[in-house]
């Protein structure tokens, strides 16, 4: 594993669809069909894509809030998906995940403190005076104060309701977070605020992160590497600086193209993809992005691409790429 926190190896989460008069599974949802990356301690991995591409349930089978249907995942060199359930509860105290909508995600009938304490007394650490010192703890490290013990979600704004789901995170003193789009919910001014402190305390408590995003302009400034999914699988990943001033495949680059400028003299020629997403339960044959790509090709309709190392740390699976350049 090496500096590696935690390794994913082919990992594919399949739903199943059964039939409308027998209970039988006529055909499988892949949600994630086979992908493969790896987080260093301490980094932020973006995983990018839009809805309905496997992120979410991505970051789910990580945790194993979802069984996955096959794979592994490494987490400080140890396979968690043969864990039984005693080894399962320990481990929770190391990963945790940070929910996309803070208000669906908090008990509206438990106080901020209540919440708080819950997780403490779950995973039995500390007596009451510890636990209510601890709770104290957690919310000024979330730029809270004490005064946000007794309200209640929902006289909360959204910001704040997503620092006290970030502490409620950080209770247990995990190393790994899974952030499921932490700031999608929130105005653009609260998003800023809140990626600054996700970044404050992954300085400060050395926590590694997966950020889950469809917002190519939000990772840039929260993570150190770029996976961009595409329909379960993974189609490109490289250094952040090195994906947004050099993109390769054509999603990524239509995913870069959608970004807002501000400067309004800038060229802002926009690569406008045609249909939809293409169903998980019955996905194209060969590039699941033929369908929507302005530069397929034979090749695309019939073999699916591999990875390609086309530069250090960049790889991309694209049929218009082969060795270190295009073809």
């Amino acid at each position: 594993m090496g500096d590696n926190l935690l390794e994913v190896k082919n990992l594919k989460v399949y739903f199943p669809v059964k039939g409308k008069l027998f209970p039988t599974v006529v055909a499988n949802v892949r949600a994630v069909d086979g992908i493969s990356f790896k987080i260093k301690r301490g980094e932020t991995l973006a995983l990018v894509g839009e809805s309905g591409c496997g992120k979410s349930t991505t970051g789910k089978a990580i945790l194993r809030m979802i069984e996955p249907k096959e794979g592994q995942v490494f987490f400080e060199g140890n396979n968690i998906l043969a864990y039984d359930r005693k080894k399962l509860k320990a481990l929770r105290r190391e990963m945790q995940l940070v929910f996309q909508d803070p208000y669906a995600s908090l008990n509206p009938r438990m106080a901020v403190g209540d919440i708080l304490n819950e997780v403490l007394f779950v995973h039995r650490l500390g007596n009451s005076p510890q636990r209510k010192a601890r709770t104290l703890e957690l919310l000024e490290m979330v730029g809270l104060t004490s005064r946000y013990l007794a309200r209640y979600p929902h006289e909360l704004s959204g910001g704040q309701r997503q620092r006290v789901v970030i502490a409620r995170a950080l209770a247990v003193n995990p190393k790994f977070l899974v952030c499921d789009e932490p700031v999608s919910a929130l105005d653009v001014s609260i998003q800023a605020q809140i990626i600054s402190l996700l970044e404050e305390l992954q300085q400060r408590l050395n926590l590694t992160y997966l950020f889950i995003a469809h917002d190519l302009s939000v990772v840039k400034y929260v993570s150190n590497r770029v996976a961009v999914m595409y329909l379960g699988k993974i189609i490109e990943l490289a250094e952040g600086e090195e994906l947004y001033r050099n993109p390769c495949h054509p999603y990524t680059k239509a995913l870069l193209s959608a970004i807002p400028l501000c400067d309004p003299d800038a060229d802002s020629a926009k690569i406008l993809l045609v249909g939809e997403l293409p169903s998980p339960e019955n996905p194209p044959r060969g590039c699941r992005f033929n369908t929507r790509c302005d530069r397929v090709k034979e090749e695309c309709l019939v073999n699916e691409p591999v990875d390609q190392a086309i530069g250090h740390n960049h790889q991309v699976a694209c049929h218009l790429y082969h060795g270190n350049g295009l073809k």
